[in-house]
C-alpha cells in the first residue's frame, strides 16, 4: 500500500480492511480461494436485459437513504478501461480473436480492481458494476468456447481473488432482450458501429444466457436471478427487495428503508 490509503501500484501486498469476509475455498464462480467484499453488487445479463438502467435507479436508491456510492461499469471505469472498451465494442474493421478478446477484458479488470473498486471499497462506499467476471465467463467461455478452467485462473488473477457480495442476473428471452439492444442504438449510431456483441448470432447469445444461469445454479447464495421481462418500476422494485436482504443494509437514523 505505500503507506497511502487507497493508493495500489505494481507490486503492492493486498491489505483487506474490515469490510471484507472470507469466501469458501473452492469456489464455483472462478475465483479460486476467492475473498467476497461486502458492499460490492454486480449487475449481469444477456444484451438488453436493463441492467444498466437498473444500476442506475439502485445507485439512485441508495443515494437517497444516504449510502456513498461509486458506479461504474466493465469494461470500463477507468481511463484504460474506456480506452480498452472502445476497442472491444467498436472494432471497425479490426479482426479481434476469441483469446485476444479475453486478455483484452482481463487487462480492464485489473485495472478497474485495483484503481477504482479496491480504494472505493476501502473507503467504505457500495459499489455498484455494471457486468463484472461473470460476464467473462459466460461471453468468452460459454459463448466462445474458450477454455473455462484457464477463464477462472485468469479472473481470479485479474481481479485479485475478488468477487462480488451479490450479483443480480437479469434473465429474459433472447429475443426480447436482442431486440431491445436493437431498438436502443437504433437512429443513434450507424449500423456499422453498434455493439460487436449485439452483432452475434442469436445462438450465441443463447449459450451466453445458458451460461448465466448455469453459474447462477452452481452459486445460489450470490446470486439473484430478477425476471428482466417486466417493466422497469417492476423490476426496479425486486431489485430493491434483493438490497434490503443484506445485513449490511443501514440508512442514516438506523433504518433500513
Amino acid at each position: 500500500m505505500n503507506g497511502k490509503r487507497g493508493k495500489y501500484r505494481a507490486g503492492d501486498e493486498l491489505r483487506l480492511p474490515p469490510l471484507f469476509f472470507q469466501g469458501p475455498a473452492a469456489c464455483p464462480c472462478g475465483f479460486c480461494g476467492a475473498i467476497k467484499m461486502k458492499r460490492f453488487i454486480t449487475f449481469d445479463g444477456i444484451e438488453g436485459c436493463g441492467k444498466t438502467t437498473q444500476m442506475g435507479l439502485a445507485e439512485a436508491w441508495l443515494r437517497e437513504r444516504g449510502a456513498p456510492v461509486l458506479a461504474t461499469a466493465e469494461p470500463g471505469g477507468t481511463p484504460l478501461g474506456r480506452k480498452i472498451r472502445e476497442i472491444l465494442l467498436n472494432r471497425g474493421a479490426w479482426a479481434i480473436g476469441a483469446e485476444a478478446e479475453l486478455l483484452l477484458f482481463a487487462a480492464a479488470r485489473a485495472q478497474h480492481v485495483r484503481e477504482a473498486i479496491l480504494p472505493a471499497l476501502e473507503r467504505g462506499e457500495w459499489v455498484l458494476c455494471d457486468r463484472f467476471a461473470d460476464a467473462t465467463l459466460a461471453y468468452q467461455g460459454f459463448g466462445r468456447g474458450l477454455d473455462a478452467g484457464f477463464i477462472r485462473t485468469l479472473n481470479a488473477f485479474s481481479a485479485q481473488a475478488l468477487k462480488p457480495e451479490m450479483t443480480l442476473l437479469f434473465d429474459l428471452p433472447v429475443e426480447v432482450g436482442l431486440a431491445r439492444a436493437k431498438k436502443r442504438t437504433a437512429g443513434v449510431r450507424p449500423a456499422a458501429a453498434e455493439d460487436r456483441f449485439e452483432q452475434e448470432e442469436r445462438v450465441f447469445h443463447g449459450r451466453i444466457r445458458e451460461g448465466y444461469l448455469s453459474l447462477a445454479a452452481a452459486e445460489p447464495e450470490r446470486f439473484r436471478i430478477i425476471d428482466g421481462a417486466g417493466s422497469v418500476e417492476i423490476v426496479h422494485r425486486d431489485v430493491c427487495r434483493c438490497l434490503m436482504a443484506l445485513p449490511q443494509i443501514l440508512f442514516r437514523g438506523g433504518g433500513r428503508a
